[in-house]
């Protein structure tokens, strides 16, 4: 026992290191992936009416067509072959905040769709433009639905993070797998990323539920 916690003195320096970079990682990536989730929502939400229809769907469907570990292979080993060059940080952020950003896009279009199509009716009734009626008028209500379920992306988001180890980016996983390989405690090291995992996805995740709750309640 008495060896175990002084492994876990030493080792904690470390997987903390690991875990503020994947917290970084999380929140760098989420802030990508909400915004660039709008404009693929908007144009995703007139079909084939808008030029940008195409591109957007496109980018949904090779997004949700593949994994997102060969997503960030792409970005970090085949993107240099054409002079395309990013470190291993800016590249985890872009492909993890793209992925969910196209993910997230189809959380806003179904919260816009939601809203009753009298508000429409109603906002063009009173010779509100179309742009004021969805800023204004549809995405406060739409808010509410799709809330909840960026959270749920959130917490999932923070344990895909994992992958981006694959790239060399000295996250919580890959300085646990560091530690691992130098002292072969294999077990004790991933049962305590394990257990950092939870500590911070547990709670998360019971937060999210309460602000359901809340919202379903008003």
């Amino acid at each position: 026992m008495d060896s175990l916690l002084a492994n876990l003195r030493a080792w904690m320096p470390i997987l903390l290191e690991g875990t503020e970079l994947t917290v970084f990682l999380t929140f760098a990536a989420m802030a990508v992936g909400l915004v660039l989730a709008v404009p693929i929502a908007l144009a995703r939400l007139d079909g084939r009416k808008l030029r940008a229809y195409v591109p957007a769907t496109m980018l949904l469907e090779i997004i949700r067509g593949t994994p997102l570990v060969l997503q960030l292979y792409y970005l970090f080993y085949v993107l240099p072959l054409v002079g395309i060059r990013l470190n291993p940080i800016p590249t985890a952020i872009i492909g993890l905040g793209v992925s969910y950003g196209c993910f997230l896009s189809e959380v806003y279009r179904a919260g816009i769709e939601a809203i009753p199509h009298t508000q429409w009716e109603a906002a063009s009734a009173l010779g509100l433009p179309r742009s004021v009626t969805l800023w204004r008028i549809i995405l406060p209500q739409a808010l509410r639905i799709v809330i909840p379920p960026i959270g749920n992306y959130f917490i999932a988001l923070f344990k895909d993070t994992a992958l981006v180890s694959v790239i060399s980016v000295q996250e919580l996983m890959f300085s646990g797998r560091l530690l691992a390989s130098s002292n072969f405690r294999y077990f004790e090291v991933f049962t305590t990323i394990g257990v950092i995992y939870l500590v911070i996805c547990y709670p998360s995740a019971i937060a999210v539920r309460r602000l359901e709750r809340r919202l379903r309640s008003r």
